[in-house]
């Protein structure tokens, strides 16, 4: 199991949930396949219609940006803890 931690503006695409357990290990991509069985429009939010990250939501693994890991490819191991971040703008 992966928990996924939800921030406040995707919790609608959650039912409300702050975290999730995902039953995938392995890597980014087969933890947000995983992520988008059980929550399709919370995925949706997550990657773009071709399956890459968005451009404007962070996602780290245990800490760390997913993009210094390998991206999508990141190992994630079992207990891991991912969590999404999506970028806030405004001025």
């Amino acid at each position: 199991m992966v928990t996924v931690l939800v921030p406040g503006p995707l919790r609608g695409e959650a039912g409300g949930a702050s975290r999730l357990s995902v039953p995938a290990a392995g890597s980014l991509r087969a933890v947000l396949d995983g992520l988008a069985a059980a929550w399709p429009r919370l995925a949706r939010r997550i990657r773009d219609e071709r399956g890459e990250l968005r451009r404007y939501v962070n996602v780290y693994v245990n800490g760390e940006d997913c993009r210094h890991l390998g991206g999508l490819d990141a190992p994630v191991p079992e207990g891991a803890e991912v969590q999404v971040l999506p970028s806030v703008a405004g001025g």
